[in-house]
C-alpha cells in the first residue's frame, strides 16, 4: 500500500502558506508548511516529499540557498522544487532558480488551477515512482527466493525421504515471497 504524496510548502509569510494550503484544498496530498530555509531542510529529514513548493524570497536562508541545499544532498536531490516568487518576473532570477535544479518558477498572484495541476503531476509520479520501488523489491526477493530453492532442489538425491524434505523447505522459502500456498501441478 502506498503512502500519501506530502508536499512540503516554504513560505516565511504565514499568510501565503495559508493560500497554498487553500489552493491544494481536496488534492490526495498531505501538506507540510515552514517559514524558512532552515526549517525545509529540518523536515527534509524526517520526511519525504513529492514536490517542494518554496519561495524565492525570504529573510536569512532565502529559497535559492535552500534550493542549493537540497540539491546537494543525496536524499533530496530528485525532489522537484517550484520556486514561487512575489517579485515581478525577473528571467535572471528564473534562471537562477532553473540552474539550481527547479522544475519551474511561478510568480504571484499564481493560477491556482496552474498550481494544483503541477502539484497532481508531482503528486500521481511520486506515487508511480513509489510503487515501482515496492514491485522492484517485491521482484528482488522472489528472484533471490527463486535461486535459493533451484539451489535446494538441483542437491544430489539421497532418498525419498530427503527429497521430501527439500522440497518442504524449498516451499517455505517461496512462501516468504507469495504466502498463498502453492496449488500442486497436475501431470
Amino acid at each position: 500500500m502506498t503512502a500519501v504524496a506530502k508536499v512540503l510548502a516554504v513560505d516565511d509569510r504565514p499568510e501565503n502558506l495559508i493560500a497554498l494550503e487553500a489552493i491544494l484544498q481536496g488534492l490526495p496530498v498531505k501538506i507540510a508548511s515552514v517559514t524558512s530555509g532552515d526549517e525545509a531542510l529540518k523536515q527534509l529529514l524526517l520526511e519525504d516529499y513529492a514536490v517542494i513548493l518554496l519561495d524565492a524570497q525570504m529573510p536569512g536562508m532565502d529559497g535559492f540557498e535552500t534550493a542549493s541545499h537540497i540539491k546537494r544532498r543525496e536524499r533530496t536531490r530528485h525532489i522537484p522544487i517550484v520556486f514561487l516568487t512575489a517579485a515581478n518576473y525577473d528571467p535572471h532570477l528564473a534562471f537562477r532558480g532553473y540552474q539550481l535544479g527547479a522544475v519551474d518558477y511561478l510568480t504571484k498572484p499564481l493560477d491556482p488551477w496552474v498550481l494544483r495541476s503541477k502539484v497532481q503531476v508531482f503528486a500521481d509520479l511520486w506515487k508511480l515512482n513509489t510503487e515501482l520501488a515496492e514491485r522492484a523489491a517485491e521482484c528482488a526477493k522472489l528472484r533471490s527466493a527463486v535461486d535459493d530453492t533451484l539451489a535446494l532442489l538441483s542437491e544430489p538425491e539421497t532418498s525419498p525421504a530427503e527429497q521430501t524434505a527439500r522440497v518442504s523447505r524449498a516451499r517455505a522459502r517461496l512462501a516468504t515471497v507469495r504466502p498463498e500456498p502453492l496449488r500442486p501441478r497436475r501431470t
